[in-house]
């Protein structure tokens, strides 16, 4: 190992995970690794394009967001909020892709401040006369346009925003309600908030919430950088997985962490590590996936060889799978061209059987 990091055991006989994850490392059991990621993708933005549609960038087509594919694929079960959600988004957050805006994710920034533009600025009554004077405009448009109304999905749109001001379901994000106990478990942080609003958000109906920790371009100081970084990622996940566990919903809920790439084997002159597609790892958890197991792992030597090497499409052709959704699904796109869910394979030792 590289001077300033060490391995620590796990609640898995024989699995070791970084110094600074010891809570993560107290869920071993129920977090299952896949520790030879391979990647052609070193860029940020195609990585990241890669990493969160299971696709390449292609220039003929805009995939959907894996989060995208689940909204388009499960059933809605009653949610009046947006079922896509990016809590901290970085630049290039999860979109809706070929099947359309409306699933794309619905960006917040830390959960400590209020939701923004759900709370109308003007009394009840007023703000009820603004959406009748608005559908008077919109029937005015409507007149000798027959079709261009519903095309624009204008009506759709605010009748969807209008149901989600009204509802219930927003007090997901009020995290004022858990417990002050529960709040520090996860952290004070931007990122632990952001996670436990995720667990409020699926109890609530929402399918896909990804919350970014950003800041691991560490081409200077790495073990510095990590460290920090480490303080918020550990308590956040570990309390995320533990709660799901303990609610009962974890099975039917899949947790992952992931980033674009991975950073290389050896530091460099300004003892920082540059980007490394070449090998990296994720964890998940839920979902089917069964707990406790490790796939694959990186070139001890520091090389490109890796034992067993996965691509991040066989992870979501495995997440889809303990989902219920069928990866191989063709789904056909706007420009009448079939794109299949996942073009990678299930890797079938990680579900449960």
């Amino acid at each position: 190992m590289s001077a300033g990091t060490r391995a620590i055991d796990t609640a898995v006989r024989g699995v070791q995970l970084a110094a600074g994850l010891e809570r993560t490392a107290a869920q071993m059991g129920s977090i299952s690794l896949v520790r030879s990621l391979v990647s052609k993708e070193g860029d940020h933005e195609r990585g990241t394009y890669f990493v969160k549609t299971g696709f390449r960038p292609n220039p003929t087509v805009v995939h959907p967001a894996v989060g995208a594919l689940v909204c388009d694929q499960l059933p809605e079960d009653g949610a009046e909020i947006p079922r896509h959600v990016s809590i901290l988004p970085g630049r290039w957050p999860g979109r809706g892709g070929f099947l359309g805006a409306a699933l794309d994710a619905f960006l917040i920034g830390d959960p400590a401040a209020p939701l923004p533009d759900v709370r109308s600025p003007v009394p009840e009554a007023r703000a009820a006369r603004r959406f009748d004077d608005l559908e008077v405009l919109e029937r005015g448009f409507a007149r000798g346009r027959a079709g261009v109304r519903e095309a624009t999905r204008h009506g759709e749109t605010v009748a969807a925003a209008r149901r989600m001001m009204r509802s219930s379901q927003l007090r997901a994000f009020e995290l004022d309600e858990e417990p002050a106990a529960t709040r520090a478990r996860y952290g004070d942080t931007p990122f632990g908030r952001g996670c436990l609003a995720a667990r409020r958000l699926v109890e609530v109906g929402v399918r896909c919430v990804e919350v970014t920790l950003r800041g691991w371009d560490s081409h200077i100081d790495n073990h510095g950088v990590h460290a920090r970084l480490v303080r918020a990622l550990d308590p956040a996940l570990a309390s995320l997985v533990e709660d799901l566990r303990e609610r009962d919903t974890l099975r039917h809920t899949a947790v992952l962490c992931v980033g674009e790439f991975g950073r290389t084997p050896r530091l460099n002159r300004f003892e920082g590590r540059d980007h490394w597609p070449h090998g990296f790892s994720v964890a998940i958890a839920g979902g089917g996936v069964r707990g406790g197991q490790v796939i694959g792992s990186t070139d001890p030597e520091g090389g490109r060889e890796v034992k067993d090497p996965r691509t991040i499409s066989d992870v979501y052709a495995t997440v889809l799978t303990g989902l219920g959704i069928d990866p191989e699904l063709e789904l056909v796109t706007p420009a009448a061209r079939p794109i299949r869910l996942s073009e990678g394979a299930v890797i079938g030792e990680l579900l449960e059987r």
